[in-house]
């Protein structure tokens, strides 16, 4: 463990510094705002409960003319879609593209902040073997915004699933399908490289967890403290699935020497109900998969542990439930919001720390809730098992106390910051994590980290934001076991 600094002042200024977005590239969250319903609100009031959310930017499946008519002069960014039906038009004939960025764009820009046009969606798994029209439709639509001088503030991109990787575990191992690099990808990268712009991902940990709930735990695919999962290639610890699926992209760049090319994730979401198959969905699980990832990304912890300086944009799926949408019962329960305005939960889009802030939301440890009924969802057995220690053991349940544990995801720089300030000015006691002390060993800053927030914590009567740390720390309601050391509940 590092030497605790005498100059406490300094450490909070480092803590404040590292932790806090800057002024200029601010995090923001979008949220997708999809359609394919026939109960919606008008554009003008989904406008209206955009603004009073915070919702700062927005991604359309089309370039609808009610809606980017509503949008203007709110100072709401857009991203509007050219759909996959007139890719063959737009990548047969540059007329037809620039007619089409005259109409959607340049019609509305800048009074209606459109700055960026998705080129088709999933195009790679469209059942109508469009691919071969993505990559001219992209140039031709790229070459409408430089002959109308909207290629700067205009972006061009076309969102992929994950399924266009070939590999994805472990995340070092990340490729993308053979098939797809030398006609499709490689062109397209390079495209983006050229105009500045990104690629667009869709990332939906669900699937995966839902797919393999054997080898996969929900604190993993929910952003909560969990212990990690190795990958022997980098020997990097994930703690999150969602980081493990963009490092598996990110690995696939690296691959073909694109490693200067930043990934915005166009979609990811989690369902709020789903078919008794459908394992994991639930509200109590999408506020936490929504809350937690809303939160790091606005308290600027947004990078992954290949690339832990990436400032990623994370647009969430959805704004509305869509009761037309084909497909199991989850598909028509992604939105943050029911038809009539509603939450389907608490909705923040503004950042107050970790445990107020993003998409409020209560842990799922096997408590009744109001009703004397079991809160887990869809008769899921996972939702219980927290395993906030290295070894992924928990010792008994203690009813009625909660503890403070560092939240690794963060990395190392900002809990070391955060661990300097808990010993120091914080006053927690950490006599216990000096060489040779009984909670020395493991001597790693995570657990020496989370021995000092406890310390803290229970210190401060376990008053709502003492747990905080700027994002460092998590509350869990098991206790915890770091090596052979226990962390106490009283001081």
């Amino acid at each position: 463990m590092e030497h605790f600094s005498s100059n406490v002042f300094a450490l909070l200024l480092l803590l404040i510094s590292i932790s806090l977005p800057s002024s200029e590239g601010t995090p923001a969250v979008g949220v997708n705002y999809g359609r394919v319903a026939n109960n919606l609100p008008s554009a003008t009031k989904v406008v209206q409960l955009l603004k009073s959310h915070g919702i700062s930017q927005i991604k359309l499946y089309d370039a609808d003319p009610a809606v980017l008519r509503a949008l203007s002069g709110t100072g709401i960014k857009v991203v509007v879609t050219l759909p996959n039906e007139q890719l063959s038009s737009a990548s047969a004939r540059p007329a037809f593209a620039l007619s089409w960025v005259q109409s959607n764009v340049a019609a509305y820009y800048p009074s209606t902040l459109v700055h960026a046009i998705a080129v088709g969606n999933e195009v790679f798994v469209d059942p109508r073997n469009l691919t071969s029209y993505l990559v001219p439709a992209m140039q031709n639509i790229h070459a409408a915004l430089v002959q109308l001088h909207l290629d700067g503030p205009v972006k061009i991109s076309s969102p992929i699933a994950l399924t266009a990787l070939q590999s994805s575990y472990p995340p070092s191992a990340g490729a993308f399908r053979a098939e797809l690099v030398e006609p499709v990808l490689r062109p397209m990268l390079e495209l983006i490289r050229q105009s500045g712009s990104y690629l667009m991902v869709n990332a939906y940990p669900f699937f995966a967890y839902e797919a393999n709930t054997d080898v996969i735990s929900l604190d993993y695919a929910l952003f909560r403290p969990n212990p990690g999962v190795l990958d022997p290639g980098t020997n990097h610890r994930y703690y999150s699935l969602f980081d493990a699926q963009i490092d598996a992209v990110f690995a696939a760049l690296s691959a073909l020497k694109y490693d200067d090319v930043k990934v915005v994730v166009s979609e990811t979401g989690w369902p709020s109900k789903g078919d008794p198959k459908e394992t994991g969905a639930g509200v109590n699980n999408a506020a936490a998969y929504n809350g937690n990832l809303i939160n790091r990304v606005l308290s600027g912890n947004a990078g992954t542990p290949l690339r832990p300086t990436a400032d990623l944009e994370v647009y969430i799926f959805a704004l509305f439930n869509e009761n037309q949408k084909p497909g199991p019962t989850s598909e028509r329960n992604y939105g943050l919001f029911y038809p009539d305005e509603q939450k389907v939960y608490d909705v923040q889009f503004t950042f107050k720390g970790a445990n107020g802030g993003g998409l409020r939301w209560e842990e799922d440890r096997g408590r009744h809730n109001k009703t004397g009924s079991s809160s887990s969802n869809n008769n899921n057995n996972n939702g219980g098992n927290v395993k906030g220690n290295s070894s992924g053991r928990l010792s008994e349940r203690t009813t009625g106390e909660t503890w403070c544990v560092a939240n690794a995801a963060v990395g190392k720089k900002k809990l070391q910051a955060a661990l300097d300030y808990a010993c120091g000015e914080g006053g927690a006691d950490c006599k216990e994590i000096q060489p040779g002390a009984t909670c020395y060993d493991p001597n790693t800053v995570e657990a020496h980290a989370s021995y000092a927030f406890n310390s803290y914590y229970q210190k401060k009567g376990r008053v709502a934001g003492t747990c905080d740390f700027l994002g460092a720390g998590y509350v869990v309601s098991q206790l915890p076991k770091i090596g052979n050391c226990a962390l106490p509940t009283r001081y």
